[in-house]
């Protein structure tokens, strides 16, 4: 119980806190929310329809919009919330998604009239739900085919006023025929389209034979957007088993000789118009493109179009394969195919949903089929029971006639011929002028023929190679009533050529030049010869390293904080002498109190860094440890930080070089005595043993540039070692 409230000079009590594991109460409060949207929200069925699409879809199916007139989607959305209530808004986003108009789906569910955006537009808002109208496709016929044949789970809407299908009983694998994404809590499903006639074939296939290669029958996905699929058997087939992976799409252009101009007709699935120009535009202001005059947005009526004005000279080929590399025109499309079976979220490849998916159907078969033989079992009953009236007529009508209270009518007839309470109740409905011969006669003749057609039934029921020929019966009339050419069409990875950044990069001799306060400058070979000026340096800045290198270099920037930054040297401007240069913590985003020690320029990444720290260590690591794949700007853990360090530099081979510590000794070792390591971060080998404590190595210099008379004097046949003790003879020119 909570202390109560003092007067306001008294201390206020409050009823202590009492403490929970975080575990359990994140079990108690978040997973429930959580469970919700993995299972109800986010993660489609083997029906390939999330409980959004399947609430709206069944609720056009009742308002009879398949095959019904347009109705206005305002109207459908108010009526959906009878089911679904998570408000209007949310509910005509789900619609939009479904639509014809919209272009998101390869066999849309809805057919639309009106302004739907657009799936390949960012920006393209659709209207209002008052002034759009919509229908159901013809091929949602397939998705509802006998669900009033107990087909399926019926369970109650959230307030109990109605009944809604758990899944729906779709008649060709919907799962892979339209794509779905969604973010759970967790976990996610980005599921890829493939083209109808193709998965039907595939399921026809696995219906023969549970081991069949599905690849040979569906080998790619398509899209609505169609574009090209960079087509790798051995990548694609890695999907198809693991449900997981990507693959790369490229969109279709033709040139336009006439106007000069690329026309883009066909995008990836995964971007946008508005991603593309935008990118497009970009790289033009940053004169990365600069054979490009204008990029616009040409969609009309005549379909999609993006167009491309091309500068006078202008190679339209090796454009484009500059812009695959550069903007959105190639794109990626992650696959991770996440279904729920059975409540249970599971990532399965291609063929075991499929497989999935046709256990689900034979299980919908075999409900249908049982419905049917019920009913016709009750027919067949209800016409047995008339057929013994017919012996005898004027019985059945003398019965009735002489029963006193309508309560006996049924009793007697059951008695006077033999038959149950429900073959009673149907004949004493039969009107009057109903109970003639011919009527009868007529009625009873199809005794024999409900006795075919059930035999028929139960002996379908028993055998599941009948069922599985019946659906594969039903997916050849799908694939033939729906299927389309493929939209997406493949192309081999070895048949296009990338774009290699380097060959329209215009390279020349140049210098680099890295001072102490870390500026830099590039100054091409013409531009130094003809300057006639001294080099503008920051007071008390000094140049450290003067590098001749040419325009398509890499340079690495080695900082204090063990890290190395990298740039290309064609992204630093040129500069002149009489400039200072840039500023390389900004350039670089460098932190505060951080700063570049060493620059290393190259080509090839030939020679070996080398590390010496105050320890008295030295490291040695290939400078192709340092090349990457990827152009990655910041390498963390560059070299060593088990001690400062205090000299780095790339040597090309083994050279000598001379290590000075602050207690005025010298040690002269070649860099062949030091091992050379994989790791960038190795710590290195003990090189000038430190007698005196707190002492440190405080300079290092190659041994033809340290001013020593004699620098073998300094030297030891092994390491580690002590050094010399630098006399007043030495020259210290380099070492002070």
């Amino acid at each position: 119980m909570a202390g109560k409230k003092k007067t306001a000079s008294e201390e206020i009590i409050y009823a202590p806190i009492d403490e929970q594991p975080i575990t359990e109460t994140l079990e108690k409060n978040y997973m429930p929310y959580a469970m919700s949207v993995i299972v109800s929200r986010a993660i489609p069925e083997i029906d390939g329809l999330k409980p959004s699409h399947r609430k709206l879809l069944f609720t056009m199916y009742k308002m009879g919009l398949l095959g019904g007139k347009l109705t206005k989607s305002a109207n459908v959305v108010g009526q959906t919330m009878k089911l679904n209530p998570h408000g209007d808004a949310a509910i005509y986003e789900t619609m939009v998604r479904l639509t014809r108009g919209n272009e998101a789906l390869l066999h849309p569910l809805i057919e639309s009239q009106g302004n739907f955006g657009k799936q390949y537009s960012r920006d393209m808002a659709y209207a209002a739900p008052r002034y759009t109208e919509v229908r159901l496709e013809p091929i949602c016929a397939e998705l509802f085919a006998d669900i009033n044949k107990n087909t399926v789970e019926f369970v109650d809407s959230y307030d109990g006023e109605m009944k809604e299908p758990t899944l729906l009983p779709v008649a060709f694998p919907n799962i892979l025929v339209n794509p779905n994404q969604g973010i759970a809590v967790g976990m996610a499903s980005n599921i890829c389209s493939f083209n109808l006639a193709e998965v039907c074939k595939a399921a026809r296939e696995l219906l023969k034979n549970e081991n069949a290669d599905v690849i040979k029958y569906m080998p790619a996905p398509d899209f609505s957007m169609g574009a090209d699929i960079i087509y790798s058997e051995s990548e694609m087939r890695e999907i198809y088993d693991t449900g997981r992976g990507s693959f790369k799409m490229r969109a279709k252009y033709t040139y336009d000789k006439k106007n000069n101009c690329v026309e883009i007709n066909e995008i990836p699935y995964t971007t946008t118009v508005e991603a593309i120009i935008g990118k497009i535009m970009e790289l033009v202001k940053a004169n990365k493109l600069r054979e490009i005059a204008d990029a616009r947005d040409e969609t009309g009526l005549d379909g999609f179009k993006i167009a491309i004005d091309l500068k006078r000279g202008t190679d339209p080929d090796a454009l484009m394969t500059k812009l695959y590399k550069l903007t959105p025109l190639e794109d990626s499309f992650s696959c991770n195919f996440n279904v729920l079976i059975k409540a249970r979220p599971v990532v399965l490849g291609v063929r075991d949903i499929l497989l999935n998916w046709i256990d689900f159907r034979m299980e919908c078969v075999k409900n249908g089929i049982k419905f049917d033989i019920e009913r016709k079992s009750e027919r067949l009953h209800l016409l047995t029971g008339l057929k013994k009236i017919l012996l005898d007529i004027d019985k059945a009508i003398s019965i009735i006639r002489h029963t006193e209270y309508e309560a006996d009518v049924v009793p007697n007839l059951m008695d006077g011929f033999d038959i149950d309470k429900v073959q009673a109740e149907y004949i004493a409905e039969i009107k009057l002028r109903n109970l003639n011969k011919e009527y009868i006669l007529n009625r009873t003749a199809d005794i024999e023929k409900l006795t075919d057609e059930l035999e028929e039934l139960n002996r379908i029921l028993g055998d599941d190679r009948e069922v599985k020929k019946l659906i594969s019966e039903q997916l050849k009339k799908i694939a033939a009533k729906y299927g389309q050419e493929r939209k997406t069409t493949l192309i081999s990875g070895d048949d296009i050529s990338e774009y290699k950044e380097t060959e329209s990069i215009d390279d020349y001799p140049l210098t680099v030049f890295f001072t102490k306060e870390n500026y830099l400058k590039k100054i091409s070979a013409v531009s130094l010869r003809s300057s006639t000026t001294e080099h503008k340096l920051k007071d008390g800045d000094e140049v450290l390293q003067t590098i001749e290198t040419t325009n398509r270099s890499e340079m690495i920037f080695f900082s204090n904080k063990h890290c190395a930054y990298k740039m290309r040297t064609y992204d630093m401007p040129d500069a002149k002498v009489s400039t200072m240069g840039e500023y390389l913590p900004v350039i670089l985003g460098l932190d505060e109190d951080e700063k570049i020690l060493y620059t290393v320029v190259t080509t090839d990444y030939k020679g070996n860094m080398l590390f010496t720290f105050e320890n008295g260590k030295m490291a040695k690591v290939e400078l192709k440890n340092y090349e990457t794949k990827t152009n990655r700007k910041k390498l963390v853990g560059a070299y060593g930080d088990k001690s400062p360090v205090c000299d780095i530099r790339l040597t090309d081979g083994d050279v000598d070089v001379v290590l000075m510590s602050d207690n005025n000794r010298v040690l002269c070792v070649n860099t062949a005595k030091i091992p050379l390591k994989a790791t960038k971060s190795t710590q290195g080998v003990q090189t000038m043993t430190l007698r005196k404590k707190g002492a440190k190595v405080i300079k290092v210099v190659a041994a033809n540039e340290s001013g020593l008379e004699d620098p073998n004097r300094f030297k030891t046949k092994n390491i580690p070692a002590a050094g010399a003790v630098l006399k007043t003879e030495d020259t210290q020119l380099s070492l002070i």
